[in-house]
């Protein structure tokens, strides 16, 4: 059975944050600048640095965030037409495809290396890059529940 995919911009850019957020460069990144600013504001209120230091690192943090939040998420949504045209998805206990009037994509669940669920999207991985997400909204929740069976079993 196939399932009408239809990709809104808030939703689709809501999910590109979380990809953009769980990839471990970018973690460590953050971390660094968290731990960055945590030092220096240890440091100013004890008075071992100049306020500019800590400036600089709640900065650099506000630019980080913009950034990952809400400047990637836009430019990769703008570059990709994939997400501005309607699919159909489905699956079975094999693979899944999303099908269109321009073509097919299909995909046994061997190449799906992990998955993780945002509150509106499954996020289907291939390799550290290569991923796409598929909505939940037009997915009945037994057919949620059931592809969440398949992808535990692979």
């Amino acid at each position: 059975m196939s399932y009408p995919v239809e990709y809104l911009k808030k939703e689709v850019l809501h999910a590109l944050r979380y990809h953009f957020i769980k990839q471990p460069e970018i973690k460590v990144l953050m971390l660094v600048v968290n731990i960055y600013a945590i030092a220096t504001a240890a440091l100013l209120f004890m008075k071992k640095i100049r306020p500019e230091l800590f400036l600089l690192g709640s900065v650099l943090w506000i630019i980080l965030m913009l950034f990952f939040w809400y400047l990637l998420p836009l430019m990769f949504y703008k570059k990709t037409q994939f997400f501005k045209e309607d699919w159909e998805f489905s699956f079975n206990e094999l693979g899944a495809a999303l099908n269109n009037n321009k073509g097919t994509a299909e995909w046994s669940w061997n190449e799906v290396t992990h998955y993780f669920e945002s509150p509106v999207f499954f996020h289907f991985y291939f390799g550290p890059k290569s991923f796409f997400i598929v909505p939940k909204t037009n997915l009945p929740y037994e057919q949620q529940h059931e592809l969440r069976g398949i992808l535990k079993g692979k």
